[in-house]
């Protein structure tokens, strides 16, 4: 007996996903079927209400509702597909971790409840929709970063020899604006479909050549993870980028329009909208320590947080050092048989939630306890240092930008993957389902 729900995945608005959400109608059906999901009817108008509002807000024009339609697809499959994944794992996001998340975005946004909560009345979206959606975004998010980085593995020479090229460049100080088109090529297409492929990329590039908007025409054709932000990627440094990227960029110079270039799931075109000069790289590194008390089937998160407070305030009154309270509690056995200290490191690696608290935090203020996807934490910054172009700073910048390139990389893959072994059905309502299509 297959399980029907209905899927609806917005996009990204203030740089979170706040999705517009269709009332159901007594007109909604199911378009399509993603292995025990489907995609309603209704799931498309929202996204695609959710697309028009951003296209507005950026004055960015659109291509044929048809067009946009597909594209909306596309989207939807995808994210129900990594939504399955993340059922099978058990990932569930809580109230507390989803709280955290919104009140992050309203920071890096520089709104307040309030106002987020009218932007988005005034564009008919439920603030208790928002949050919904926002819980499937961020669940999918989760689903895709377990899977992914299993496949990653990093060498340590490969840190070493790409710090030795960050040092002897200094290419760490160049950053691009790229948009990117892929026009994807499936495994099994026959040398026809390949053709046809290429020949389409090479019409794109002409058109472009020709003054065409690249971002209408990356809404319309490309099958690219950035299809629906008009395939632009933002900033990054050569090193970050995919390294098919990498690779065809070299010399070129803002504006440049660069190929189309084969890879093994398609074609690609790259514009480089802008350049950044060189710049001079300072690092700042905490030295931190913390107490980590993982919840469990016996352990709840109240529970945990009341030991939290409980170690805090003995430390606070001096009835117990912090050295001594990490050795007795944290579950992080690295840290704590050395009194709870992590050592000098850029807040860079820590997952976000302790990355925002040991940036804000004073030096030696302890802070309230905290959640993050290890369990709850309170943490206290011993010190901080400023450190300029250090072999430690440039083999951590290595280091993340060897796991932001794979990262890139393997999740592309894997998104094919999932998608190639998936049970897709699209309905075709108005011929009683003769003509469905299946993958």
């Amino acid at each position: 007996m297959k399980k029907w729900k209905s899927s609806l995945l917005g996009l990204m608005i203030w740089g979170a996903a706040a999705s517009s959400f269709a009332a159901p109608t007594e007109m909604d059906k199911v378009v399509t079927i993603v292995n025990d999901s489907v995609i309603l009817q209704s799931d498309i108008d929202a996204m695609l209400k959710t697309v028009r509002l951003n296209a507005a807000d950026q004055n960015q024009a659109l291509p044929a509702t048809d067009v946009l339609t597909e594209q909306v697809k596309e989207k939807l499959i995808i994210e129900a597909l990594q939504i399955q994944q993340a059922e099978q794992f058990g990932i569930r996001i809580d109230d507390s971790k989803l709280d955290q998340s919104i009140q992050q975005m309203l920071k890096q946004q520089q709104m307040t409840l309030p106002q987020l909560q009218k932007k988005l009345a005034d564009n008919g979206i439920s603030y208790a929709m928002f949050r919904e959606q926002m819980r499937r975004d961020i669940t999918a998010s989760e689903a895709r970063t377990i899977q992914v980085r299993r496949r990653i593995n990093i060498l340590p020479q490969e840190v070493d020899t790409l710090a030795e090229q960050l040092n002897a460049q200094n290419l760490q100080g160049v950053q691009y604006n790229v948009s990117h088109i892929q026009i994807r090529v499936e495994d099994d297409a026959d040398k026809a479909e390949r053709d046809d492929a290429e020949q389409q990329a090479k019409t794109l590039v002409k058109e472009l050549n020709n003054g065409a908007d690249f971002a209408n025409l990356a809404y319309s054709y490309s099958k690219g993870p950035k299809a629906l932000q008009g395939g632009e990627w933002g900033w990054m440094r050569q090193e970050e980028m995919p390294t098919i990227f990498a690779d065809e960029i070299k010399s070129h110079g803002k504006g440049a329009i660069i190929g189309p270039f084969r890879s093994g799931i398609g074609y690609h075109i790259i514009k480089i909208n802008d350049v950044k000069g060189l710049e001079t790289v300072s690092v700042t590194e905490v030295k931190a320590r913390h107490i980590l008390i993982k919840t469990s089937v016996i352990l709840s998160d109240e529970a945990a947080k009341h030991q939290l407070e409980q170690a805090r305030n003995a430390i606070i009154a001096g009835d117990q050092s912090f050295a001594a309270a990490a050795e007795a509690l944290s579950a992080d056995p690295g840290s704590a048989a050395n009194g709870g200290e992590l050592g000098w490191h850029t807040p860079d690696i820590y997952v976000p939630e302790f990355k925002d608290k040991v940036e804000t935090i004073s030096e030696g203020v302890i802070s309230e306890p905290f959640k993050t996807v290890h369990g709850w934490h309170i943490v206290e910054v011993m010190d901080r240092r400023n450190v300029d172009r250090t072999d430690a700073a440039v083999k951590n910048r290595a280091y993340q930008i060897l796991f932001s390139r794979k990262f890139n990389e393997e999740a592309q893959a894997w998104l094919q993957e999932l998608r190639a072994g998936a049970y897709i059905e699209q309905l075709n309502n108005n011929n009683n389902g003769d003509n469905n299509e299946r993958s």
